[in-house]
């Protein structure tokens, strides 16, 4: 466990900060602070837990400025988004403080005596989250599991260290006993040896298919519960009597927000034939009149990518896919100035085969595709192997429905953006990973839902 991790500022490409890894000893000193701090907060009431939870709940609404900031600077989200973000962490807090007690109730079985399902905690959770989304990615995994009276370690990406650190800091104000949360700064290899550690009892990612792929291995191998939210790339349909103008807006938003760099972003625009023209003039339109720039400015729609290497491998997948016989409609490259801009891109009908078409697309580059008809356009949604989320534009609402049952995914939105909401579940199928965050489903994921049987006279 040695060398350093050093963060670096994508707007300029200026290294930020250096932070040095963890020894052996102090990983194993927080493991078994963790384990300590379960031993006693598996025995807290639900309500000292809502109460830690709305706590950390003001100190996020206190503290907004500041982690925004830090976003900002560490992975490049512009601030309008960063301040967002930090705001959807705080009212994650607030409906696990209002749900929370009445999802852990139990639950009796047929209304008999006697017999009840009870739901208790697990144990210590590590939680490995990625860059994209520095603190919701986190929260939502540590809020739940708090409530349902667990520990969390979290590894966080080495290029967010600091937001990782930052989070340590406002669950300490926040009045989070000692051990119960910590940070560890270890890398990926280091991670699979936590996963292995009697003392860590579950595991949860949010990551890439290959990052997924290791953490499942790792996790099986030591039969550990596991949550894995891998990537996506998710359809975003549009029929021939949607609302195009809607539709069109919508879709700049749900592929360019986070500068392109999310899961449930939508990556592929399936139009139906008598619609696409009229919705690629649009999309082109509004795609290309997007501010990018500095992110620290409140205008700025799209800021850099958040690494070098992640713009190098969007060029290599848009000129992949249009050497594959796709149409560049715009953008296309990356921008001449310091960071690691690239500009908004479009790519129009990139073949079966292509990156575009058929693999996760991680920055501001989109892929318009046009159907034949209905049944083309699910055919076209289905054939990724990937399952995260779909959004489907129809004025008929009926039909969207019925089409949302067609749709291999975890989450179909009909004629709206696909988001996550502490409310709902969240996850997907296929290659998108599988277990569910958020909501009922998810503060269960990290539960031992315990039979209780009371024999009675």
């Amino acid at each position: 466990m040695s060398g350093a991790f050093v963060t670096v500022d994508p707007s300029t490409g200026a290294v930020l900060e250096r932070f040095e890894r963890m020894t052996g000893a102090q990983v194993d000193a927080r493991l078994q602070s963790a384990a300590d701090a379960f031993l006693a907060w598996r025995r807290s009431s639900v309500d000292e837990r809502v109460a830690l939870v709305r706590s950390i709940g003001n100190q996020l609404r206190s503290q907004r400025e500041r982690l925004a900031a830090t976003a900002v600077r560490e992975m490049g989200k512009p601030i309008v988004q960063a301040l967002a973000e930090v705001d959807k962490c705080a009212a994650c807090c607030g409906y696990f403080a209002a749900e929370g007690a009445r999802m852990l109730q139990p639950q009796p079985v047929a209304q008999t005596r006697g017999r009840y399902v009870a739901f208790r905690p697990l144990g210590v959770l590590l939680a490995i989250m990625p860059w994209n989304f520095p603190y919701w990615q986190v929260f939502r995994a540590v809020i739940p599991a708090l409530i349902a009276g667990n520990a969390v370690l979290l590894k966080h990406a080495e290029n967010t260290t600091r937001c990782g650190l930052e989070i340590e800091d406002l669950l300490r104000d926040a009045g989070v006993p000692f051990g119960l949360f910590s940070t560890l700064l270890v890398s990926d290899d280091d991670a699979d040896a936590a996963i292995a550690d009697a003392r860590v009892t579950a595991v949860t990612l949010t990551g890439s298919e290959r990052a997924g792929t290791a953490v499942g291995r790792a996790a099986g191998a030591a039969l550990k519960k596991c949550v894995l939210e891998l990537g996506g790339s998710d359809p975003f349909v549009v029929l021939a009597d949607a609302d195009l103008d809607a539709a069109a807006s919508t879709a700049v938003f749900a592929r360019f927000q986070n500068n392109g760099q999310s899961c449930i972003a939508a990556k592929r625009f399936i139009v139906e034939s008598p619609a696409y023209d009229a919705f690629l003039e649009r999309f082109v339109r509004l795609a290309g009149a997007q501010l990018v720039g500095d992110p620290t400015e409140p205008a700025t729609q799209i800021g850099p990518c958040a690494r070098a290497d992640l713009r190098d491998a969007l060029a290599a997948q848009v000129l992949e896919s249009v050497a594959a016989g796709g149409r560049l409609a715009l953008g296309g490259g990356s921008i001449d100035r310091p960071g690691f801009y690239f500009a908004p891109t479009v790519v129009c009908d990139p073949p079966p085969g292509s990156p575009m078409r058929e693999r996760e697309v991680f920055g501001p580059a989109a892929a318009v595709i046009r159907a034949n008809d209905e049944r083309d356009a699910i055919r076209i949604a289905n054939e990724t192997e990937y399952g995260l989320g779909c959004s489907i534009w129809t004025k008929d609402e009926p039909r969207g429905e019925a089409l949302a049952a067609e749709i291999d995914a975890g989450m179909v939105f009909v004629n709206a953006l696909v988001a996550s909401d502490p409310a709902l579940p969240f996850g997907g199928v296929k290659r998108s990973g599988y277990g569910r965050e958020l909501s009922y489903f998810g503060l269960h994921e990290f539960s031992n839902v315990q039979t209780v049987v009371v024999a009675l006279p």
